[in-house]
């Protein structure tokens, strides 16, 4: 029996990891859709059939019509959204989405740990270190006077559910009161959402990945960035597997397993100066980087649709370290912001060279792949539209 799977959000990078990762296995038929006449994922020879949809964050309501009117006309095994709005959204509709079946705990589940204010409260109960953290239910609600500057502004959720849309938000280093003042007057959803104020820990952020079932852990791993756009820190560009630190491992097995968690994660510390790690938040969804994980031996994609249709996969318990993943027009956009920032003439050339020597042992392109051409053409023509505008 052939299993259809839907893969939304076929847009994004990741969603073309989940379709070319899915569209290897035997007997699994996939489908793509996004908001445009053509995506990323939807041009993957993997993808048999690709379908148009309204856009889940500014068209909510017209994206649950859609949904459902798909799921009546074709029978899903699984249906996969990789970004956290439509994740969400399809989450909290549940209820009216019978024919709707995701590879997700339930929305309040999900919600215990996506919402930062119940995560920091969740890691307090078992025992994780978190940056010292004050809730706020709005602004209004806000005591200026227990502020220790730097600060960190975090609003609990990242992306907020209105009657018209999403609302994306973001967390805010302040230095001093002037800043609190002008974060508060530029950020409307702070007047009325809940956020914190959290201690600013300097050191660096550390991630580990996982895939859990029903609350018990199957597979963790981990990488590092090695080239960001923008360079200072951003997207990453180009990063390596890694093994996985024994301290983060131990305290996201914790988290999850304390929160019953199901499906996929990608926890995030901050690395303070004196070496503790401190829980920052968890992304409930796939992640960025996912084809490094992939191209080294966690398939989770794989993983993930043989935990929820009885496929008998199992997950390894070793996999490749040092495996590269390039994002080629990422990484060229990373170049071009290096060279007009102000590094030295010496730091810039060896940036130049490091771009054009590549590793052809160790590094595999993300997008760009002998045996499925089609996306990095997409991708290409897309970038230079872009670029010529």
């Amino acid at each position: 029996m052939t299993n259809t799977i839907l893969v939304l959000d076929a847009g994004q990078r990741s969603a073309l990891a989940v379709t070319r990762s899915l569209g290897k296995l035997l007997d699994i038929s996939i489908i793509t859709a996004e908001s445009a006449p053509k995506s990323l994922a939807g041009c993957s020879t993997f993808s048999q059939q690709y379908f148009e949809s309204p856009n889940s964050g500014d068209a909510p309501e017209e994206y649950l019509h859609w949904i459902t009117k798909l799921t009546k006309d074709i029978e899903f095994s699984l249906i996969i959204p990789v970004t956290e709005v439509t994740s969400q959204l399809l989450l909290m509709n549940k209820w009216r989405l019978p024919n709707v079946r995701l590879p997700f705990a339930s929305y309040e589940n999900v919600m215990q740990i996506a919402d930062k204010g119940n995560l920091v409260n969740l890691a307090v109960q078992l025992g994780i270190s978190v940056p010292e953290s004050e809730w706020f239910k709005n602004s209004d609600d806000l005591n200026r006077n227990n502020i220790r500057y730097p600060a960190v502004i975090k609003p609990c959720l990242s992306k907020i559910y209105t009657e018209n849309g999403w609302i994306a938000t973001t967390v805010k280093i302040i230095q001093n009161e002037a800043d609190l003042t002008r974060v508060l007057n530029s950020e409307g959803y702070l007047k009325t959402s809940p956020f914190m104020v959290q201690e600013f820990i300097p050191g660096y952020g550390a991630g580990i990945f996982c895939l859990f079932k029903d609350g018990k852990p199957e597979v963790f791993f981990a990488h590092q960035r090695l080239r960001e756009k923008p360079p200072q820190g951003g997207i990453s560009v180009l990063s390596e597997s890694a093994t996985p630190s024994p301290v983060l491992q131990e305290a996201a097995e914790k988290l999850l397993s304390g929160a019953h968690w199901h499906g996929v994660a990608m926890v995030e510390f901050r690395i303070g100066e004196d070496g503790t790690a401190y829980l920052m938040e968890v992304n409930t969804r796939f992640w960025g980087s996912l084809q490094l994980s992939i191209d080294a031996g966690v398939d989770f994609p794989a993983l993930l649709v043989s935990n929820e249709l009885n496929l008998g996969l199992v997950a390894p318990s070793t996999y490749k370290v040092g495996q590269r993943l390039r994002w080629l027009l990422g990484d060229l956009d990373s170049l071009y912001i290096y060279l007009k920032s102000n590094y030295s003439k010496k730091q810039k050339l060896v940036r130049f060279l490091q771009f054009f020597i590549p590793d052809f042992f160790n590094t595999r392109h993300e997008v760009n792949r002998i045996s499925d051409l089609k996306p990095a053409i997409f991708e290409a023509k897309h970038y230079l539209q872009q670029f010529l505008r």
